[in-house]
């Protein structure tokens, strides 16, 4: 099993100065510590892409909490950038899977839709690196993500930083920090296939 929390360690301790790094976040709560973290190997710009997340009112709930979190890191040079969304062409290439646990296929083309998005931006602006923060989440794959990562980087010339950030004990402390700075914590992931849990018309969200 690859060992990601490992590959991230190795590649910020190779820098060789402050590289300009877009992280792909999809949301406030997910980014407490991992935004303090890379921020100190990293110029770190934070880019809002998640067509997925419905509807348009929790969009906005999670890109403001986001707002407030870096507000609240002040002293923290980290900017913000959020690309149109593109919801109703994004959720119709997810709905021939609409009917699937989280964590399956339809998961899968989210994450690589987003992080497409992220390393695509990336190049154009002249990126030195592209990463997400979705690995902080238990119900995210790593593995899945850092692939997809890996696959984005050889396709656009973009370096890809390996990470997972729930290991080492981050969930764990992004888990304290945000009952220290009390963002809002959304109960499912995003897409309105994930507020079913995958079972549509069924009750039962999950937190992310």
């Amino acid at each position: 099993m690859n060992n990601y929390a490992r590959a991230f360690q190795e590649e910020i301790a190779s820098l060789p100065r402050r590289p300009r790094l877009l992280f792909h976040a999809c949301c406030g709560v997910c980014c407490v510590y991992p935004l303090l973290l890379l921020d100190q190997y990293f110029e770190v710009t934070v880019f809002y892409a998640n067509s997925n997340i419905y509807p348009l009112e929790e969009y906005d709930h999670r890109l403001a909490e986001l707002e407030r979190y870096l507000r609240m890191i002040i002293d923290h040079d980290i900017s913000l950038i959020v690309p149109p969304r593109r919801s109703p062409s994004f959720l119709s290439k997810l709905a021939p899977y609409g009917d699937e646990k989280e964590g399956g296929r339809r998961c899968e083309l989210c994450y690589g839709m987003r992080l497409e998005e992220a390393f695509a931006y990336a190049k154009e602006e002249g990126y030195d690196y592209c990463s997400t923060v979705m690995s902080i989440s238990n119900r995210k794959d790593a593995r899945i993500l850092n692939e997809l990562g890996a696959e984005l980087s050889a396709a656009y010339g973009v370096r890809y930083l390996p990470a997972d950030f729930k290991k080492n004990g981050g969930a764990a402390l992004n888990e304290k920090l945000n009952r220290l700075v009390g963002l809002y914590h959304q109960t499912y992931c995003g897409c309105p296939f994930s507020m079913y849990n995958g079972v549509p018309g069924t009750p039962g969200a999950v937190k992310s």
